[in-house]
């Protein structure tokens, strides 16, 4: 697959959520991490089942991540090697991509949703969290997914975005802005 200079820029940016310590790679313990500051932020003890399961995704996610992109196995996914992996056919196509990203939006919506849907105040909170997303950028971000203007972003609002992150090179849609400014 063919990185074009658009999708670099969001490759770049994803690369960086993922980093959660923010020391230029990706470790199992940025996963950990991740999961542990959403869980905190909706007040869930370690034990509950939407924590453990949320955790669950997270590692999941990690192993996976570290198994396709991880060439020399230092227990470390450098951005080079995130976009080597990506070019070879990370998610490979959009149908699969669904399989690996729709039981962690799922476990993220029971963990931060209310009814199956993210009013904008979680959403703010559970991007910020999990993403380090600025609350301005999370509330831009929420406004565009929320295609109907009732407040609310479900499921496939937010699997829709992720999915046009990856896989379209429209400058304006959702997938655009899922994580804030590319910068």
């Amino acid at each position: 697959m063919e990185i074009t200079p658009f999708l670099d820029r969001k490759l770049n940016r994803r690369f960086e959520t993922y980093d959660s310590n923010g020391d230029g790679c990706v470790e199992r313990s940025d996963f950990e991490l991740a999961g542990a500051r959403v869980t905190g932020e909706f007040g869930l003890d370690h034990d509950d089942l939407r924590a453990k399961r949320i955790h669950e995704q997270l590692l999941g996610a990690w192993d996976h991540l570290s198994a396709v992109t991880d060439t020399n196995d230092d227990d470390r996914v450098s951005l080079d090697e995130y976009k080597t992996a990506y070019a070879r056919g990370l998610l490979e196509r959009p149908e699969v991509f669904d399989d690996a990203y729709a039981p962690f939006v799922d476990a993220l919506l029971d963990v931060a949703g209310v009814d199956g849907f993210f009013g904008v105040d979680e959403y703010v909170r559970w991007s910020r969290a999990l993403l380090d997303l600025s609350p301005a950028d999370a509330r831009a971000v929420h406004a565009r997914l929320d295609h109907d203007g009732d407040g609310l972003v479900g499921a496939e609002d937010l699997l829709a975005a992720i999915r046009a992150f990856y896989f379209s090179e429209d400058p304006d849609g959702p997938g655009a802005w899922l994580l804030g400014p590319l910068g």
